[in-house]
C-alpha cells in the first residue's frame, strides 16, 4: 500500500476520507476506480468496529416493524453484493469467505414461536422470503441445535462475509486502483473561508483535498461536531472448533435478548453481541461474556465444548433513526459517509456506490436518498 506520514502539507488529493473501516474503504476503491486521486487517513484500517464485526448480511432476519427505509436500503445493498463481491475479489486476488446459506431463526418455547410466526407474517407483506419450520427441520438444517427448539424461521436470502478478510481485500483493491493511505490519526478537518477543506493529522501536518469525506465511524461527530453519531459498545466472543459444527447463521431470543451465532469456513465461529449505551467503554466483562455464552448455550448446547479463541469490543456508530448519514454533511465540500450501526458490512456496497456517485456527479442509488444527513436539521 502506497503510504505517506506527513510531518508538513502533504501533496493534495481530489477526495480525502477519514477513517478506514468498511465504509471508508468501499468509498475510497470505488471512487478511485472512477479515476480521482483519493487518500484514506486511518493509523490502522480496519481495527474499529469493522474489527469486532461478525459480517452478517441479513436484512431479512433483522427486520423491525418501525424501519422500513433501513429495510430497502439493507436489500438494495444485499443485492448488490455478488457483484461488489466478485469485483473485489477479481481485483484483489483474495477470498472474503462470502457465504449464502442463509439465517435460521429459532424458538425454544411457545411464546417465543409466537413472535416468530407475527414476524414472519410481518415479512410476507413486505414481499420476504421467509419458510416456517417446525423444530424437527430446524434440527435437520443444523443438528448441533439443542431438542428444546420447538422450530424457526429460514431466510434462505441472508448471507454473511468475514469482514476481517474484507477490509484485507480492499486495502489492496485501494492500492491497485492507485489509492494512499496516511497511516496517522485524524485530529480535525480544517475548513477555510474560502477554498477546499483539508485534513489536520494529530501528528500536525494536513492533507489538502478537493473533497473530504467523514467516514470515521463512532468517532464522525468528533471531527465534524453536529453530526449525530453515537457509539453504541458491543462485546463479542469467537470460538474455535470443527468445520461443519454449523452451516449456516443462528439467530434466537433468548432471556428478551437476541443471540447470534455466525460460521466461518474454517470452523470459527462469531458470537455475538451486547448492546451497550456505555459511550467508549473498551472493557471486555466477566458480565457481558457469560451473557453471551449462557444464551447462545440455550440454542446450541455443544459450544461450550469449543475453544474461546478472541473476546473483542467494538463500536457501532449509532444515528436517532438507525439510518445511515450518507451525502453532504454541512459545510462545503465535506460528505459524511457513517452511522451504519450494525449494518456497516451489509452496507458497504451501496454506500460505496452513493459517495462514488457524490463525488462524480452520478446517480445516488434511490434506496440511499433516505440517508441524507441534511433530514436532521429540515
Amino acid at each position: 500500500m502506497s503510504s505517506t506520514r506527513p510531518s508538513g502539507r502533504e501533496p493534495g488529493h481530489d477526495v480525502v476520507i477519514v477513517g478506514g473501516g468498511v465504509a471508508g474503504l468501499a468509498a475510497a476503491w470505488r471512487t478511485a476506480r472512477r479515476g480521482l486521486s483519493v487518500a484514506v487517513v486511518d493509523p490502522a484500517p480496519g481495527s474499529g468496529a469493522t474489527h469486532a464485526a461478525a459480517g452478517m448480511l441479513a436484512p431479512v432476519s433483522e427486520v423491525t416493524y418501525t424501519e422500513e427505509p433501513l429495510l430497502r436500503l439493507g436489500l438494495a445493498s444485499l443485492a448488490a453484493w455478488p457483484a461488489f463481491r466478485a469485483e473485489l475479489e477479481d481485483e484483489s486476488g483474495a477470498e472474503l469467505d462470502y457465504r449464502t446459506e442463509g439465517t435460521l431463526e429459532v424458538a425454544r418455547g411457545a411464546d417465543d414461536m409466537a413472535v416468530l410466526d407475527d414476524l414472519a407474517a410481518f415479512e410476507r407483506t413486505l414481499g420476504l422470503r421467509v419458510e416456517r419450520l417446525t423444530g424437527r427441520e430446524c434440527r435437520s438444517f443444523e443438528p448441533m441445535l439443542s431438542p428444546s427448539v420447538r422450530g424457526g424461521l429460514l431466510a434462505r436470502d441472508d448471507a454473511w462475509v468475514d469482514p476481517r478478510r474484507l477490509v484485507r481485500a480492499l486495502l489492496t483493491a485501494f492500492e491497485k486502483a492507485g489509492g494512499t493511505l496516511v497511516a496517522e490519526r485524524a485530529a480535525g478537518i480544517v475548513l477555510p473561508g474560502r477554498g477546499s477543506p483539508s485534513v489536520r493529522l494529530a501528528s500536525g501536518g494536513t492533507v489538502p483535498a478537493g473533497r473530504v469525506v467523514v467516514a470515521a465511524g463512532s468517532w464522525s461527530a468528533a471531527l465534524l461536531p453536529g453530526l449525530p453519531v453515537r457509539p453504541v459498545k458491543g462485546q463479542i466472543l469467537r470460538l474455535r472448533g470443527p468445520r461443519g459444527f454449523l452451516t449456516r447463521c443462528v439467530r434466537g431470543l433468548v432471556h428478551g435478548s437476541p443471540a447470534y451465532l455466525v460460521p466461518r469456513g474454517d470452523g470459527e465461529i462469531v458470537l455475538g453481541a451486547t448492546s451497550e449505551e456505555l459511550g467508549y467503554d473498551a472493557r471486555v466483562t466477566a458480565g457481558g461474556v457469560y451473557e453471551l455464552l449462557r444464551d447462545a448455550r440455550e440454542l446450541v448446547p455443544g459450544l461450550t465444548e469449543l475453544e474461546l479463541a478472541e473476546t473483542a469490543v467494538g463500536f457501532r456508530p449509532g444515528t436517532p433513526d438507525n439510518l445511515p448519514l450518507i451525502g453532504p454533511a454541512g459545510p462545503p465540500g465535506v460528505l459524511a459517509a457513517t452511522g451504519h450501526g450494525r449494518n456497516g458490512v451489509l452496507l458497504a456496497p451501496v454506500t460505496a456506490e452513493a459517495v462514488a456517485a457524490l463525488l462524480t456527479g452520478g446517480a445516488v442509488p434511490e434506496a440511499a436518498l433516505s440517508c441524507d444527513p441534511g433530514r436532521f436539521h429540515s
